[in-house]
């Protein structure tokens, strides 16, 4: 009887952890899933991330390049004999408001820089695509 209990006892062990086993295996299959899909996402974002920051700098890149292209013509106009008064006063306004703007490049992102920079640093965004191509086990 004793070891007919014995065994009783070890059954009923090896049941509870067959059935913690199975909960687990259900739990890591969840797990699994749900860090797939924050995987896509975060490649998502990355590439969002990548696309704006392209057009950013492209944007950039123009607004340098027209604001080039005005302060010449600002200047060309400057040197034109024949502006009247009032005309070389207004231009020279303008030029002035020009080249102090040229000593204060993309004012509008760093702004957009200070602003964000709580919610985002740029040391706390990663770049390394290494770790898309981590191996699965």
């Amino acid at each position: 009887i004793r070891i007919v209990q014995c065994f009783e006892a070890t059954r009923q062990r090896c049941r509870r952890l067959e059935q913690d086993g199975r909960r687990a295996r259900e739990q890591l299959a969840r797990v699994e899933a749900e860090r797939a899909a924050l995987e896509v996402k975060l490649k998502h974002a990355r590439k969002q991330v990548e696309v704006e920051m392209n057009k950013r700098h492209r944007a950039e890149a123009e607004l340098e390049k027209q604001e080039r292209k005005l302060q010449l013509v600002l200047e060309a106009l400057m040197q034109e004999p024949w502006g009247s008064g009032e005309q070389c006063s207004i231009l020279s306004a303008l030029v002035g408001r020009r080249s102090g703007a040229a000593l204060v490049p993309c004012r509008r992102s760093s702004a957009v820089n200070e602003s964000c920079q709580s919610l985002l640093s740029h040391s706390d965004i990663s770049y390394d695509r290494t770790e898309d191509d981590v191996v699965r086990h």
